[in-house]
């Protein structure tokens, strides 16, 4: 496929997904990974957990660092580029058009009700992304560990409203795999 004509594609298939996720970039996760993965098998299933990983710790919308990711992966510079703008460019017209008739469209009852339905289906996107990492996740004794732990910490959170930020349980979820892969490579070292 021609670079130019790989491009567009990009922009086009960002631009599709800006348009019709509702709910931000983890309900678009579901989306992404049909696309990009199953349909034209531009990611693996293990790159497309790294990008998402990669995607989360980065600072910046997990949509648009995804975007960036596997335009830069599959295009370089100018399919990032392009494959930011295709992801950002829906939301930014939408929102230009929904702020010129603001007040006059919060007060369509249809309106209202469209989005009381879009949450149900963006609740259902977020939970089918988590059951396919789960599907995806290696079923070893420590990332079962990590994942059954920052589970039980957000429930636990949740239940008592205390505010735990997210970016610690990256943060120290991270750092165990680190000391794990150093620990396990010690350990094979020593064994030679």
């Amino acid at each position: 496929m021609k670079k130019s004509k790989l491009i567009l594609t990009l922009f086009l298939n960002f631009f599709k997904i800006g348009a019709f996720t509702f709910g931000g970039g983890y309900a678009m996760l579901s989306l992404l990974e049909n696309e990009f993965v199953s349909k034209r098998a531009w990611l693996t299933k293990d790159e497309f957990l790294d990008m998402l990983a990669i995607a989360e710790s980065t600072p910046g919308p997990i949509a648009i660092n995804s975007a960036t990711y596997i335009g830069y992966k599959t295009a370089g510079v100018a399919g990032s580029v392009c494959a930011t703008l295709g992801v950002v460019l829906p939301s930014f017209i939408i929102i230009y058009v929904i702020s010129l008739f603001l007040d006059t469209f919060l007060t369509f009852t249809l309106v209202a009700n469209a989005f009381r339905g879009i949450q149900a289906c963006v609740v259902y996107l977020i939970g089918s992304v988590g059951v396919k990492m789960f599907k995806q996740l290696e079923k070893k004794p420590l990332p079962i560990a990590i994942m059954s732990v920052v589970l039980a910490c957000m429930i636990i959170f949740s239940l008592f409203a205390v505010k735990f930020s997210s970016i610690v349980y990256i943060l120290v979820a991270g750092a165990i795999g680190v000391i794990s892969f150093y620990c396990n490579k010690k350990e094979k070292e020593d064994k030679v």
